[in-house]
């Protein structure tokens, strides 16, 4: 009888050790996976948060005359045209738009006598902010992408998606 007794008390330190043992573990599981769910929820729930901003340079002011446009094309391929419209040294004095019409992708180009960007497949015609104003993409309620333009220190910087980045 003795040495069940002794067996009993001997086994039920190590008993309690292997039990707490596992419940820390199971609880370090827990918290792992919860905290990894928590983590790719945010990253659904705020998609933007800490995004930095792309600006790419585009040219000195030098560079562009008034009425004068310039060509811009994203590290990924998409075509852009950036036009000055008056003399300034503030962005409000440029306009960056994509140079595809959206209607059927011809190549739209700046008309400063005019003040319009016009596309000569189909005489689409669109105002300084991209809107169509007559042809297939006014019919369409279609428009040129626009994108922001910032001046700093003489130079131009536009503000370009991160995808067409790539």
């Amino acid at each position: 009888m003795s040495d069940q007794s002794d067996s009993e008390v001997s086994g039920s330190p190590r008993r309690s050790f292997l039990g707490r043992l596992s419940s820390f573990i199971m609880f370090g599981g827990l918290t792992a996976g919860y905290g990894t769910l928590a983590a790719f929820a945010g990253r659904f729930l705020f998609p933007n948060a800490g995004t930095p901003e792309n600006w790419q340079f585009v040219a000195t002011l030098q560079q562009l005359s008034e009425g004068g446009t310039l060509p811009f094309q994203t590290p990924s391929g998409a075509k852009i045209v950036v036009a000055r419209q008056q003399e300034g040294e503030t962005a409000d004095c440029f306009v960056a738009l994509s140079s595809v019409c959206p209607h059927l992708g011809c190549a739209v180009h700046w008309e400063p006598q005019n003040e319009r960007f016009f596309c000569p497949c189909h005489n689409g015609a669109f105002d300084v902010a991209g809107r169509a104003t007559a042809g297939p993409p006014a019919a369409a309620n279609q428009s040129l992408t626009k994108y922001p333009l910032k001046v700093e220190n003489g130079l131009l910087f536009i503000s370009l998606p991160s995808d067409s980045l790539a």
